[in-house]
């Protein structure tokens, strides 16, 4: 069974639906590529993808270890390069709660670093990951 079907619906926007789930995302071409920019580009979906996928891990190794990550935010940055167009860097910062000693934030940090997604970018994307513990 395929993972997601999209329909491309004109005007540079697709409508993706998640198969198991029949969760949609759109996509529309960013403004600086000729598109309208009014929902997530395919370039921000990749972006926000390793951020969401470095915060699941996370939580599976915080659950695991009986950690409360609850109030957790993170912000996800891209930066694109030209010619060709291309990601050229992606900023992830985290905000996590002070309470986490120092072998808990090694612990989640590694967790975050060695996600799937991160692990299956082009190694020439940078991926610049901060860790702020002051929640």
């Amino acid at each position: 069974m395929p993972t997601a079907s999209i329909r491309y619906a004109g005007h540079l926007r697709t409508e993706a639906t998640h198969v198991a789930s029949g969760n949609t995302i759109l996509t529309d071409a960013p403004l600086d590529n000729h598109g309208r920019g009014e929902a997530f580009s395919p370039t921000d979906l990749v972006s926000a993808a390793l951020g969401s996928c470095m915060m699941t891990i996370m939580g599976i190794v915080a659950e695991r270890h009986g950690l409360n990550l609850t109030g957790t935010t993170f912000d996800v940055t891209k930066h694109m390069a030209a010619a060709p167009r291309r990601i050229s860097q992606i900023d992830v910062q985290f905000r996590l709660p002070a309470a986490l000693d120092a072998k808990q934030r090694t612990l989640l940090e590694n967790a975050a670093r060695t996600c799937p997604v991160a692990l299956s970018l082009n190694p020439e994307i940078r991926q610049e990951v901060q860790f702020d513990y002051s929640l």
